[in-house]
């Protein structure tokens, strides 16, 4: 028999407990059951409770608070003191309406931290420690601390960093109750310092959605916005400032520990890591004037610092980095690629290529930075060395060093050659959506590649949003000869940053006329790269409801519209007999699913 909840003369919706691990947790601790589900804003009242015969002997007999709602629909409302504390190690899972939270009380401990997870708050207190690399050695530096990292974090997770305040208790008497004790804590007493957050769950984790293949496109897309805005937002740092560790130190102090840890698994020899540690030092050395040059063009940002999947979430419907790196400036004053390298690394750890270069791909689209590609390989490698160091502390053991190991050796590789994918079509016959299924088919077979925009870039060079529209006074200064012909050049020189680094470019651009098709085929030509023209076409009834739909929606950053395409329609310069070779057609006359398959049949012919 499931539960029944009731507010005041409101009966609701019956919610089914689940037993989810006995013996999970030590039988002792207790676990409060605290969320309830509200209607609508502003509902609140007591709780009664019935729960299945067997359980009945695990409920303490303690009587119910008002609760208080937060405001928003749907989501969960905390009681201000005790609702159901269960006495027994199994866990319940409480659904309304396809959403669930695990009620537990948790202590996550990392090497320099724990983390208090208890009702809807998050705890953390820094160790007294002093590392080569950290000093939370004082309450006061560890203050310090708390206050820088929820500075350089609230950036990125505003909602999710609350506050930091005093504690005037050990940790163990902390963890009994840790409201009431940080509400009786003061500064003048304060033995250590709490940095208190929102609480999430676990599996909402990218690393989490990872590991159960829930990773989507649409997330990733989110991802790529949220970091590429951040970047974007960040302000280069002062030119006197100076790292006290160059890159190649901490580089090298990794694979030090990588070599003398005992844990390296047997089947990665001393040799294996020191020719890894040779080819990986011939890269940095070979990348230091573009580095030099990165950091005097404005690159180096204070940026998050540890980037990788276990470190972003998807919280309240919106993806977002926490726990950046508040102990060394050194460790996120970086370039901002050596930031992105982090996530894309542990999505190809992850056996997730396609999305790797999606995110890639869209931070690219949101920052216009397509010269960084030039260090994304070695950054990542690093960053693979770094996780596979971890691995070996612990994190994983030697199964997750593996997959890191794995992961570094493939980045240090050689990439195939790269290739130019050009499109071409009018609007509406779906060049972009064609664009962006060739470059998630090449990336699934392991091919470097991004996409470049033109509509993109003609705003970028403008100074304006992707999205903004023009007045009927700016369209002929938009869409005039100087700034088409800034867009192509952009857009050439982003394709050769791309293929200088090793990585396929598919250009999305409407290349009407043979000018625009023949300086792309020579500069793919000039860089050793492959080429090939992708020719979009669709009925014209089609093309003029999809210019519809997508001018009514707003969404897009193209701002071509049925009048646009009929001018198109009478200027556009044929594939000519010299261009047959390079040629695909792609007709668009189906739906979305009939189009992915073309384009993966035509890639899987290359």
């Amino acid at each position: 028999m499931p539960a029944r909840f009731a507010i005041g003369a409101r009966n609701w919706p019956t919610v089914a407990p689940e037993v989810l691990s006995d013996g999970a947790v030590p039988a002792a601790s207790g676990y409060a059951i605290r969320y309830f589900w509200s209607r609508k804003p502003g509902d609140f009242g007591y709780v009664t409770y019935g729960l299945p015969q067997a359980r009945k002997k695990d409920l303490h007999p303690l009587g119910c608070k008002s609760l208080i709602h937060n405001g928003n629909y749907g989501s969960p409302t905390w009681a201000r003191t005790r609702d159901l504390r269960i006495n027994s190690p199994a866990l319940y899972r409480l659904s309304y309406r396809g959403i669930s939270y695990k009620y537990s009380m948790q202590v996550i401990e990392t090497h320099v931290s724990r983390v208090l997870l208890e009702g809807p708050w998050a705890y953390k207190v820094k160790k007294p420690l002093i590392l080569p690399f950290l000093d939370f050695s004082t309450p006061e530096r560890r203050r310090q601390f708390c206050e820088e990292e929820r500075r350089i974090n609230a950036r990125t997770a505003p909602g999710l960093y609350v506050d930091v305040l005093p504690l005037s208790v050990p940790w163990e008497q902390f963890v009994k109750a840790p409201e009431a004790t940080l509400a009786g804590s003061d500064t003048s007493h304060a033995i250590d310092w709490v940095l208190r957050m929102r609480r999430f769950a676990q599996e909402d984790l990218l690393s989490q959605r990872a590991v159960a293949g829930r990773l989507s496109a649409e997330l990733i897309d989110q991802l790529a916005v949220h970091v590429g805005r951040f970047h974007r937002g960040l302000p280069p740092v002062p030119a006197a400032w100076q790292p006290r560790k160059a890159l190649t130190e901490w580089v090298e102090a990794s694979w030090q520990a990588v070599l003398a840890h005992p844990g390296r698994p047997a089947n990665v020899t001393e040799a294996d890591v020191m020719a890894a540690r040779e080819r990986m030092a011939l890269r940095l050395e070979a990348l230091s004037p573009w580095m030099a040059a990165r950091r005097q063009a404005g690159w180096v940002r204070e940026c998050h610092g540890d980037l990788h999947l276990a470190n972003l979430v998807e919280w309240q419907g919106e993806v977002m980095a926490f726990d950046a790196i508040e102990f060394d400036a050194d460790l996120r004053c970086i370039d901002v690629m050596n930031d992105v390298a982090f996530a894309f690394m542990d999505l190809l750890a992850h056996g997730q290529p396609a999305l790797a270069w999606r995110f890639v791909s869209g931070w690219v689209e949101q920052t216009g930075d397509a010269d960084g590609l030039k260090g994304l390989r070695l950054f990542a490698a690093y960053r693979a060395l770094v996780r596979g160091h971890v691995a070996l502390l612990g994190s994983g053991g030697a199964q997750a060093f593996g997959r890191y190991w794995a992961c570094l050796q493939g980045l240090l590789a050689d990439p195939p050659a790269p290739r130019l994918c050009l499109m071409m079509g009018v609007s509406g016959s779906g060049k972009s959506t064609v664009a962006a299924l060739l470059r998630d088919a090449l990336a699934g077979r392991g091919e470097p590649v991004v996409r470049i925009r033109s509509d993109v870039e003609r705003k970028r060079w403008l100074g304006v949003a992707a999205t903004d529209r023009p007045t009927h006074e700016q369209v002929s200064e938009w869409y005039g000869a100087d700034a088409t012909r800034h867009t192509h050049e952009r857009l050439q020189g982003m394709a050769r940053d791309a293929l200088a680094a090793g990585c396929s470019v598919v250009v999305d651009a409407a290349s009407l006329r043979l000018v625009e098709r023949t300086a792309m085929r020579d500069l793919a030509g000039r860089a050793g790269a492959g080429f090939a023209l992708v020719a979009c076409s669709a009925p014209e009834s089609e093309m003029t409801s999809r210019l519809t739909e997508r001018q009514r929606q707003g969404l897009d950053p193209s701002d071509a519209g049925v009048d646009v395409l009929m001018r198109q329609l009478g200027f556009v310069e044929p594939v000519t007999a010299d261009e047959q070779a390079d040629t695909h057609v792609i007709v668009n006359d189906g739906d979305l699913e009939t189009l992915r398959q073309r384009v993966f049949a035509l890639s899987a012919r290359w």
